[in-house]
């Protein structure tokens, strides 16, 4: 089962060298990873993708949580979340197809970066699957040629926080 991670991670060299150590010295899988710097600017926030049923989740967790960097660690599916990625999208278009495909990015509120026959960009921010699904619809329509994804973000529903002095 697919399972976003959510980790808290000091701001100095080589952590997340150690992070990614931690999952490829015990075979396990990153799916997409991304890092930003957070409010505080000791602690930057990793959000990762990884798969495995609960028992392998949980040592997952457990590994990260003894890593000296880590700060907090939430599996963010394992409660109410919002989940989002953001997507580049390159296509080349003929002009039968270019309407199809603009009515198909006002669906999903995107944005059309620019609109040239031979590289239509769309920017897109919505769930993994709502991605798929877009850029299987818009392949009937155009030839998709680059993709660009920044994995997956996610944020706890309602009280649900991943901070310094919470207990995730």
């Amino acid at each position: 089962m697919r399972h976003i991670i959510s980790i808290l991670l000091q701001n100095e060299a080589g952590a997340l060298t150690r992070v990614a150590g931690m999952f490829s010295t015990r075979g396990y899988n990153i799916e997409s990873l991304s890092v930003a710097p957070t409010d505080e600017p000791t602690v930057s926030r990793l959000t990762l993708v990884t798969s495995g049923d609960d028992s392998i989740i949980h040592q997952i967790v457990s590994q990260l949580q003894k890593l000296v960097d880590v700060v907090n660690v939430d599996d963010m599916t394992r409660g109410g979340h919002f989940e989002r990625e953001v997507a580049l999208l390159k296509f080349r278009v003929t002009v039968k197809g270019i309407d199809a495909l603009v009515t198909l990015v006002t669906e999903v509120d995107g944005k059309v970066l620019t609109g040239a026959l031979a590289s239509f960009i769309v920017a897109l921010t919505h769930s993994e699957a709502e991605i798929n699904r877009f850029i299987a619809q818009a392949s009937q329509h155009a030839e998709l040629i680059e993709v660009v994804r920044s994995g997956a973000l996610a944020i706890g529903q309602g009280e649900r926080v991943l901070r310094l002095t919470s207990q995730a």
